[in-house]
């Protein structure tokens, strides 16, 4: 697998150990990712979690980073695996994630068996891939994805087909917002097959979400972007969590806020 750093005899935990950012020296007027405060201040994460999520505010760096671990890992960088990589639009949008993917350094515990890029904001163009494989490759491509096509199906259901297909023991899944087409209920269902999938010592998950259902996971690690560092929070103390709470407890504090007339 491309780029593996560091892979260990032993295996204890998690297959990623940690990630380590060694930042280029800020020129005058540094490009997107290194001008987010989360990245200039970012050394070394450590995953002593089979299941770890990042959560923050639009626009605070989540999912470039998950993009960037996906580009060093040799994934799709609109989603995939290393066998499903293709490009929609023009390099100059990728250009600033592949320079921060060139500053980290991954240190493995053990080299896991399959590796997915799940980005909700471009499952839309995997089907479409998928499709094509299908139609040019002898008509095998949906057999991993619930052997039929991904657009046959509502949004929310080729979202759930891949997870409940795709996905297997012993992967190594960097999922972007996956709650993006899921219900409530979906979501719960979600949970479910991560937790089976994870009871075998060779998966793991890192996932960017916005979701306090998905947040809930028990045991899992949480990182929130919205500071100027990274730092670990509890699941009370996540901005998803908190918002949903109160906003349930009392709508109509929001909507006196929200709706009133000036």
């Amino acid at each position: 697998m491309k780029k593996m750093n560091n892979l260990k005899d032993s295996f204890e935990g998690p297959v990623l150990d940690a990630i380590k950012i060694t930042a280029p020296s800020l020129e005058s007027k540094p490009e997107y990712p290194f001008t987010l405060p989360i990245i200039q201040n970012f050394k070394k994460i450590r995953f002593s979690s089979q299941v770890t999520f990042f959560v923050g505010e639009n626009g605070t760096g989540k999912s470039t980073f998950l993009e960037a671990v996906a580009h060093h890992v040799g994934l799709g960088p609109e989603g995939g695996s290393k066998n499903i990589s293709f490009k929609t639009s023009i390099d100059q949008v990728y250009s600033g994630v592949q320079k921060f993917a060139d500053t980290m350094t991954l240190s493995w515990r053990q080299k896991p068996k399959d590796a997915y890029f799940f980005r909700a904001e471009s499952f839309h163009n995997v089907a479409n891939f998928i499709d094509m494989l299908e139609r040019e490759c002898g008509g095998n491509a949906y057999k991993a994805y619930g052997g039929k096509s991904l657009h046959s199906q509502s949004h929310g259901e080729s979202f759930f087909s891949f997870f409940k297909h795709r996905m297997g023991k012993g992967g190594f899944f960097v999922l972007d917002e996956p709650e993006a087409a899921l219900s409530p209920l979906r979501q719960l269902a979600l949970l479910s097959i991560i937790k089976d999938l994870c009871k075998h010592s060779n998966t793991q998950f890192i996932i960017a979400t916005h979701s306090p259902i998905l947040l809930a996971y028990p045991h899992a690690k949480i990182y929130s972007f919205d500071g100027n560092a990274l730092e670990k929070i509890s699941y009370t103390e996540t901005q998803p969590y908190q918002i949903t709470k109160e906003f349930l407890a009392d709508p109509s504090r929001y909507f006196k806020n929200l709706f009133e007339e000036e």
